[in-house]
């Protein structure tokens, strides 16, 4: 049986969160330590766990058919690769900061500056697209201590929390690209694979609008139901429901996660009693 073979970073919390989705789809992955390619049990589908700089060229050359990675990495590395999928995880940012003690006023105090960079093309990019020129010391690792042995005058490099930063004494002062995780695909990926592909990314659409969701139960006197229902959108409407309370009903539906809040004011305004809110696991439409 043809099997779709996809990258996971070897570790951290990237390949954590990756493997954490992959379960939550129903995919079974029997990966022992330290091992660099692991079979699904119950999917057609084969785990490589690689570094996550080198991921963009695997999927080039059609070594792997898709990999969950960090779009940072893709933009750096592979921007030829298509996303076919964002998976709302390991969000980060690629930021440019400079020394607390510095003074910034806008993109032009970068004319002239020494940048050090993991990230020199997406650094190029921003530079060109702004009309900047600065010299580019290029770093694998600890690019924030640069600054403060002399070597750079500002950095770029992912920042989450801002707290290596605030560490190193460098403020934030742009931001060149908001990443998260997102699903790949090799452009050499084949008619057989790329069907399995959609069935793997049929499932995480699913989860994907699930984490995005609420399941909400009430009840509600009929005669408000009209404006009650009003509030509630529903995938198509609300289900209705009959109590045993004669002139109640019991509503269920489903709202987004970020309206939750201001849609339970609404209802409660609205008459709404014994309102239940649940985590949805799968949302198939």
């Amino acid at each position: 049986m043809r099997k779709l073979k996809i990258a996971v970073q070897k570790s951290g919390r990237l390949h954590d969160d990756s493997m954490k989705m992959l379960k939550e789809v129903g995919i079974a992955i029997d990966n022992g330590r330290d091992q660099l390619k692991a079979s699904a049990k119950n999917f057609p589908l084969e785990v490589f766990y690689l570094r996550n700089g080198d991921i963009p060229q695997y999927l080039l050359d059609g070594v792997v058919d898709a990999a969950i990675i960090g779009e940072n990495v893709l933009v750096e590395k592979g921007n030829t690769i298509s996303i076919v999928e964002k998976l709302g995880f390991s969000s980060c940012r690629v930021s440019l900061a400079i020394p607390k003690s510095e003074t910034y006023v806008n993109i032009q105090d970068l004319n002239g500056k020494r940048i050090a960079t993991s990230y020199p093309n997406t650094v190029n990019t921003f530079l060109k697209k702004n009309n900047l020129e600065a010299q580019l010391h290029i770093i694998n690792g600890s690019v924030e201590i640069a600054p403060n042995i002399g070597l750079a005058d500002a950095i770029v490099d992912i920042v989450s929390s801002g707290s290596t930063l605030f560490k190193n004494n460098l403020q934030e002062v742009e931001v060149l690209l908001q990443s998260e995780a997102v699903l790949a695909v090799s452009p050499k990926i084949e008619k057989e694979e790329l069907a399995i592909l959609n069935k793997l990314q049929f499932r995480l659409q699913s989860v994907l609008k699930a984490r995005k969701s609420r399941y909400v139960l009430l009840n509600a006197p009929n005669k408000n139901l009209e404006s009650i229902i009003k509030i509630l959108p529903g995938m198509k409407s609300p289900t209705v429901l009959p109590l045993a309370k004669s002139g109640w009903s019991s509503l269920h539906s489903v709202i987004d996660k970020n309206d939750f809040w201001e849609i339970i004011d609404e209802l409660k305004k609205s008459g709404a009693e014994g309102i239940l809110v649940c985590p949805i696991e799968n949302m198939v439409l």
